[in-house]
């Protein structure tokens, strides 16, 4: 299984990356796309010899030409956690050098409460020129129409899936944890037109978006109605977790939250920090550094900066700390941080670096960022927060080598 949920073969010389296979299977497979020499894309259209790990699917939209929107609805969950463990370690040994490496080949993915249906807290509907709602067929601008999408919980899917949205050519929906549902309608060209919230208890009226409710960590946090929040119901808080108990903040420490969103992680290590310490959350997004100042207005030792975070950002706001931080957590979207900011990070004088990732081989790289610059990897968690999907989350603890150790590098 390689890194994007198909399974790697070959025929005739040529790697063909399949999809709705598994390893060791032989099947029959239909090319969908041919436009590079040294590969293909294809769907695998007839299994003759099933692995004991294939199962029916649930959703009846799954399937080679159908929905593209979940890759493993064929594989037993057990199986999908073993898959992304062997993915997460294929990507750490090619692209970070750490083959064999101890901390890499303990990895488990461990599972989150409820099961791999009706997860899915927060999810982009697109919508067809007809305005029927539904999913895109993979790599393709086609729309599947859908009555129901099985992994998104029952009352986001509905108020999306049970009506149409003329003229939309997008719809994001989130549901909080009190079940108010919001949806923000996107035009053509992706632009957000309009945003309501529709809450629970009968037939009340749509009324305007508000923030939305969400749970963590043992507090509430406030939200924009369709912001970024982990999309798991039960992600925020096995995240937080692991977090707090990778970057062991002491009190009087200077913490840095990057990409710190509504400050979910900077909020939670604050208390650890005490009113001696310092937590700076870095976000780029004005309505998510609201949210932080609302969420953080308790903790006197917290405070949101906004600004993207790359190298020259990164070092400007070290020079004004004044002081060396002690620890830093960064939650980076999908493509990572980057060598540059790995870099500045690495000669920042943290002890430690708390790196959340959705990305394996962005981890990977930046894993490799920080190992040239004398880092190593002490602790990695994995955590299927997409059931159904190739994607896991990780959580990696980077601390500086042993002097030896970059010696013998």
């Amino acid at each position: 299984m390689a890194h994007g949920g198909h399974c790697v073969a070959r025929h005739e010389g040529r790697v063909v990356f399949v999809r709705h296979a598994l390893p060791g299977e032989r099947v029959v497979v239909e090319v969908t796309e041919d436009r590079q020499p040294g590969y293909c894309r294809a769907d695998a259209v007839e299994v003759l010899t099933a692995s004991v790990h294939r199962v029916e699917r649930p959703c009846p939209y799954s399937g080679p030409g159908r929905c593209g929107g979940c890759d493993w609805q064929h594989v037993a969950p057990a199986e999908q956690h073993r898959l992304k463990a062997a993915v997460v370690r294929e990507q750490l040994s090619r692209l970070a050098g750490l083959a064999g490496d101890p901390v890499v080949e303990g990895l488990v993915v461990e599972e989150l409460p409820g099961g791999p249906l009706r997860w899915r807290s927060r999810a982009r509907f697109a919508v067809d020129r007809s305005g029927t709602p539904g999913l895109r067929r993979h790599r393709s601008h086609d729309v599947v129409p859908l009555a129901d999408c099985p992994i998104t919980l029952e009352p986001a899917a509905a108020v999306v899936l049970g009506r149409r949205w003329p003229g939309a050519g997008a719809v994001d929906v989130a549901i909080d944890s009190a079940g108010a549902v919001t949806t923000t309608r996107l035009d053509r060209r992706g632009v957000p037109t309009t945003s309501r919230v529709l809450r629970p208890g009968g037939d009340l009226p749509e009324e305007p978006v508000a923030r939305a409710a969400r749970t963590a960590g043992g507090r509430d946090w406030e939200v924009e109605g369709t912001g970024f929040w982990q999309v798991h119901p039960a992600a925020a808080d096995a995240l937080v977790a692991a977090v707090t108990g990778l970057a062991r903040v002491e009190p009087g420490d200077t913490v840095l939250d990057l990409y710190a969103g509504a400050g979910l992680f900077g909020g939670a290590l604050a208390p650890a920090a005490g009113a001696e310490g310092r937590v700076v959350c870095v976000e780029a997004d004005a309505g998510a550094c609201a949210a932080a100042e609302a969420n953080l207005a308790g903790l006197p030792q917290a405070e949101v900066w906004q600004g993207e975070v790359d190298a020259e950002g990164l070092e400007e706001l070290l020079a004004e700390l004044g002081e060396a931080p002690s620890v830093v957590v960064l939650d980076p979207p999908r493509a990572g941080a980057g060598p540059a900011v790995s870099r500045v990070l690495a000669g920042s004088g943290a002890r430690a670096v708390v790196y959340v990732a959705c990305d394996p081989a962005a981890l990977a790289r930046d894993v490799a960022a920080f190992g040239t610059a004398g880092w190593r990897l002490a602790e990695l968690r994995g955590f299927d927060a997409f059931p159904m999907t190739a994607h896991v989350e990780c959580v990696a603890l980077l601390v500086p080598a042993a002097p030896s150790s970059i010696m013998e590098a």
